[in-house]
Formats: structure tokens, C-alpha cells, sequence
């Protein structure tokens, strides 16, 4: 099965909330107005928050992706 990483940067993100609005199981909105990415962890080397998903999810995560108006996230497709 296929795994792809979705990649958030978080300092890009202006709360518009269009990621929620397509997968807010993944993209709930927080406290300070942007969203967060659940279950991801920060890596300090790219300053970017990091979640490895299945096929499963990757439908929804796209759409997320492309509705960002900022290309704040960004799914990659790792391994087959």
C-alpha cells in the first residue's frame, strides 16, 4: 500500500480554513486561528509539521492541499 507525507507549514497559514472545510478530521481549526495537523510532528530541520499517511487518506489530504490558498500543505507520495 502506498504512503505519502504531507508536509504543513504552519507559518504560512492565514486560518482560511478551506482545509478544514474538506477534511477536518485531519485540519481542526486552533485556538490562534490556523489550523493544525493531527498527529504530526515538528521536524526542526525543515520547520515543518510532518504526518505519513496510507491511501486511505490521501484522497481527502489532496483536496486539502489544493484548496490551500496559500500551498501551505503539500502531500508527497514516498513509497509504493
Amino acid at each position: 500500500m502506498a504512503k505519502y507525507l504531507i508536509e504543513f507549514d504552519r507559518e504560512l497559514c492565514i486560518g482560511a480554513l478551506a482545509c478544514t472545510a474538506v477534511a477536518e478530521k485531519f485540519w481542526p481549526r486552533s485556538e490562534d486561528g490556523k489550523v493544525d495537523l493531527t498527529g504530526a510532528v515538528f521536524n526542526e530541520e525543515t520547520k515543518k509539521w510532518e504526518l505519513t499517511i496510507d491511501e486511505a487518506d490521501f484522497s481527502v489530504n489532496k483536496e486539502a492541499e489544493e484548496v490551500c490558498p496559500v500551498l501551505a500543505i503539500k502531500v508527497t507520495k514516498i513509497e509504493d
